[in-house]
């Protein structure tokens, strides 16, 4: 078992400033090496793409792009919002690219993609919150990708339902909305969002028969029992496939990490979120949302 220690709701909060934790040897990662991830690289610096294996410092990136992977970020790579756990830019975004579905479908037919996932910033400068340019995206990834697989990450939209209808409309394989956190940090680690807000896009999805697909972040300071609630959650609105992995602290301007959740843990947590009534279970110190996606399908 374990030696996963507990943190009671009323002790340590996400941003307590305590003392910096050790990184422990289960999350160290190989440099990214090899032919492959030198064509992935070349081809995004070649098409100006934006993608979140980058931009969100992810630790799978080499894995992913030496097999061939990646995922777009589309809409740029500057977020109207500030949350407190993220390594993508705030600030004020350019103008969103109508060549941009485009680009990233053409990339995709390079990397010769059987699946291939979607995600973007947040765009609250918009009034359709940047939803036409995500349902043009996947339907232009479509036209030049037949029998792909897409599965997009998408933002709230800030509850504005007629432009999740956008993305309804167009059919992706799966959508995935992450909570994050749980109820209690969500306040701290996602300051623009609402814990209830994204519930009811995720459930909204489900009853739309979409396959629909949420994760959290583990080590902000949660409780057991707090991660069990979430996974009550997410299987209520619908929800059929969770990841749960480790939080990292980005920079030192970011929230700090109050604990670091041992391989064994998140192993017990996947077979939590089984017998919870979850399809699928991504649970490990490196899982990333998009990651092993293509086994999502």
């Amino acid at each position: 078992m374990s030696q996963y220690i507990p943190v009671s709701e009323d002790s340590v909060p996400a941003n307590a400033g305590i003392k910096k934790q050790k990184k422990p040897d289960w999350l160290r990662v190989k440099l990214p090496i090899g032919e492959e991830y030198k064509k992935v690289r070349n081809i995004v610096e070649e098409h100006k793409l934006h993608t979140i294996c980058s931009s969100g410092n992810c630790p799978n990136m080499g894995e992913c792009w030496s097999a061939g992977t990646a995922t777009f970020m589309i809409l740029g790579n500057v977020c109207t919002r500030s949350c407190g756990f993220c390594a993508v830019a705030t600030g004020k975004p350019m103008d969103a690219d109508p060549f941009e579905p485009l680009r990233v479908a053409k990339s995709v037919k390079l990397m010769k993609l059987k699946h291939t996932v979607i995600t973007s910033v947040d765009r609250d400068d918009l009034k359709d919150g940047g939803s036409e340019i995500w349902a043009q995206t996947i339907l232009k990834i479509r036209e030049l990708n037949p029998g792909i697989t897409i599965e997009t990450l998408i933002p709230d939209f800030q509850g504005k339902w007629e432009n999740l209808k956008r993305i309804i409309d167009v059919k992706p394989d799966i959508v995935s909305h992450n909570l994050e956190t749980v109820r209690r940090l969500t306040k701290e680690v996602r300051i623009q969002a609402k814990y209830d807000r994204s519930l009811e896009v995720l459930k909204r999805l489900s009853d739309e028969g979409v396959v629909t697909k949420s994760g959290i972040m583990l080590g902000l300071g949660e409780t057991e029992e707090e991660i069990r609630e979430t996974m009550d959650d997410l299987v209520t609105v619908g929800v059929q496939i969770m990841t749960l992995g480790q939080y990292l602290q980005p920079t030192k301007e970011h929230l700090e990490v109050v604990e670091f959740i041992t391989p064994e843990k998140f192993d017990y947590y996947k077979n939590v979120g089984l017998e919870k009534g979850l399809r699928y279970v991504e649970s490990g110190p490196l899982v990333r949302s998009s990651y092993h996606a293509e086994k999502h399908i």
